[in-house]
């Protein structure tokens, strides 16, 4: 089985791949044999989280394949109302996940401003999900390691970044990665033999990126059955609160 941890839904105004809509999503993931995904809006991420938020939740209804996943900002300027607003508001509406922009909506991931959102966040049980590009691999550690409980996962990392990520996953228990975009040759089955199989979870960045990246990637890798279930959907459902996997 494949969980999908990495897409999203709506129109995505830089490229041309697609409407962003429910039944291009669904017909997605068929396609690619995909029983679930968990889902942010592009309205959360390229206009504004509180809108966006609420729209999502709005598409997902009645779509039990397609998991929400809400977008945080810091409680500073509350435009998220504060975190624990924040984390009950998600909980009351079935979030499974929350996603953070740090470099694209302005804040430092491991400063003081984000730290009762994040705390918030651990204390929920929802995982954080965020691209590499949006923060550093110090800013990543610093929180983890203020973070323990905080389930971290971190996507779309390219193929020049192994060796800072073999360091974090050395120092930390709740760093994981997502498999959108991890295009090392031979990089998934040497992460899996260095950290084990539950380190990874199986994500495409779609619609932005082809899901036949990320399912060619897992099915076809040098890999036990055992490891390909755990990253294809048990990994996340491990990190996913309780009563929502």
């Amino acid at each position: 089985m494949l969980i999908d941890a990495d897409a999203m839904l709506g129109r995505y105004p830089r490229r041309d791949v697609g409407t962003g809509s429910i039944t291009e999503a669904l017909d997605r993931m068929d396609r690619f044999g995909i029983a679930e995904a968990v889902v942010s809006h592009t309205l959360s991420w390229l206009h504004d989280p509180a809108t966006g938020n609420r729209e999502l939740l709005g598409l997902v209804s009645g779509q039990p394949r397609l998991r929400p996943c809400w977008v945080m900002l810091p409680g500073t300027c509350g435009e998220t109302g504060t975190p624990a607003e924040f984390v009950r508001a998600a909980l009351e509406s079935g979030v499974c996940a929350v996603r953070a922009y740090p470099a694209d909506h302005g804040y430092d991931l491991a400063g003081a401003d984000c730290a009762a959102m994040l705390a918030a966040i651990a204390e929920a049980g929802l995982p954080l999900l965020m691209d590499a590009a949006q923060t550093g691999w110090p800013a990543v550690e610093s929180v983890a390691t203020a973070h323990p409980e905080l389930r971290i996962v971190i996507g779309a990392i390219g193929y020049r970044q192994l060796r800072q990520v073999a360091g974090v996953l050395a120092r930390t228990a709740n760093v994981y990665l997502g498999l959108a975009n991890l295009s090392s040759h031979c990089g998934l089955e040497w992460l899996v033999e260095r950290y084990g199989a539950r380190r990874l979870v199986f994500g495409t960045g779609a619609p932005v990126r082809d899901p036949a990246e990320a399912v060619t990637r897992l099915l076809w890798a040098e890999l036990d059955d055992g490891a390909v279930a755990a990253i294809g959907a048990g990994t996340l459902q491990g990190l996913l609160p309780v009563g929502a996997a």
